[in-house]
């Protein structure tokens, strides 16, 4: 191995770069958005358009600001119906986060400024994906499902429209609550992988549709998206309260990966967990899904007793979204539907101070060795 400084495997804890946009401190388990504690938002009722417009301009808007970005969103919904024929065309059994990016991806298409790469034009494009990939995860689940897609209701908040376009109907207020709170909770986090992808691809001055599709690509790799996913299906698979107990022993036992579970920067936990979790517990004794709460409790308790480790916003947000009625195979294309704010935001301020990001490797192969021709070999 050649001589270094300060490797580290995966890079954690390296410093790849410097951002306004978000804080994950560790210290106090603490995430802020450009400055502002993301429990302020819930504390007072904000909705996701507001932690987008604080990710993407830097500050919290004025009344008169909100409205026109409210607005805007809310204009932008609609997909071409090349789209939705792209969409139509796919298998049914297409894995919807492939789905997603490549309706992202031909989206730069139809986009009259995708290759313009100003300042204004870029939060132009940021609006307008942030605006339609709820549409495309709606449209692609019904159309996979045998249904019409329905078409976005301008008069409905970002997170109302939603599940509106998923099922038909108008979300109660609560339902609107809670899932707006786990959109706000995952718009942003700092350097994660797909982030990091996100701005490497920028870097190298592509566009930023190019960026976000490679973001979304990262994002389908289970070690990063997916855990929630995963995460219900284990309690799925345990059922009952009484049954955790002895399936989280052979599960240990066996060494199985118990998914909702740690996190490469928080230490004593995620900041996001207890806001989602308190969320959990109200919710499911109005719905009637106390098990799904008793079950995942319990679950923590005993990662807790024996690994010592928390559990991360992907366990709650588990229960949650299953309680609230969404699809499983939906979830990681959720934590996109709300990641695109930080992911744009970070596209944007690469490009505002752009260096190409390349970084150096370690080279562990042969040592200097002679060629030898083919016909001496």
């Amino acid at each position: 191995m050649e001589a270094t400084q300060n490797y580290s495997p995966g890079l954690e804890g390296v410093i790849a770069g410097v951002s306004k946009i978000s804080r994950v401190d560790p210290d106090i388990d603490s995430l802020m958005y450009r400055g502002y504690d993301i429990r302020d938002f819930v504390a007072n009722n904000a909705l996701y358009e507001e932690a987008a417009y604080v990710l993407l301009y830097g500050e919290l808007p004025g009344p008169a600001q909100f409205e026109k970005f409210k607005q805007k969103l809310s204009s932008q919904r609609e997909i071409p119906d090349a789209v939705y024929a792209m969409l139509r065309s796919l298998p049914k059994d297409a894995n919807y986060m492939d789905v997603l990016r490549s309706a992202v991806s031909m989206l730069a298409h139809f986009d009259p400024e995708a290759q313009s790469m100003t300042h204004e034009a870029n939060l132009e494009k940021a609006i307008r994906l942030t605006a339609k990939i709820p549409t495309i995860i709606t449209a692609n689940y019904r159309i996979f499902n045998g249904q019409e897609p329905i078409k976005p209701d301008a008069s409905l908040t970002h997170s109302q429209n939603f599940m509106y376009m998923l099922k038909g109907e108008k979300p109660d207020e609560t339902t609107t609550k809670v899932f707006d709170t786990t959109m706000i909770l995952y718009a942003e986090h700092g350097f994660n992988a797909s982030t990091f992808c996100a701005r490497v691809t920028a870097s190298t001055l592509a566009d930023l549709h190019g960026a976000i599709t490679a973001a979304i690509a990262t994002l389908k790799g289970p070690l990063h998206g997916g855990a929630n996913e995963e995460a219900m299906k284990m309690l799925l698979e345990i059922d009952s309260p009484d049954r955790v107990d002895a399936w989280m022993h052979d599960a240990l036992v066996n060494k199985k990966k118990i998914m909702g579970f740690g996190h490469r920067v928080y230490k004593n936990g995620d900041t996001r967990a207890p806001i989602l979790k308190t969320m959990g517990a109200e919710l499911a004794q109005k719905l009637g899904g106390e098990k799904w709460y008793q079950m995942a409790d319990r679950v923590e308790q005993i990662m807790m007793q024996e690994k010592n480790i928390h559990p991360n916003v992907d366990f709650p947000t588990a229960y949650i979204y299953y309680m609230i009625g969404l699809p499983i195979p939906l979830y990681t294309p959720l934590f996109a539907a709300s990641r695109i704010a930080g992911w744009a935001a970070h596209v944007i301020e690469q490009l505002d101070n752009n260096r190409l990001i390349r970084p150096k490797s370690l080279y562990e192969g042969p040592k200097p060795r002679a060629y030898v021709a083919i016909n001496q070999r």
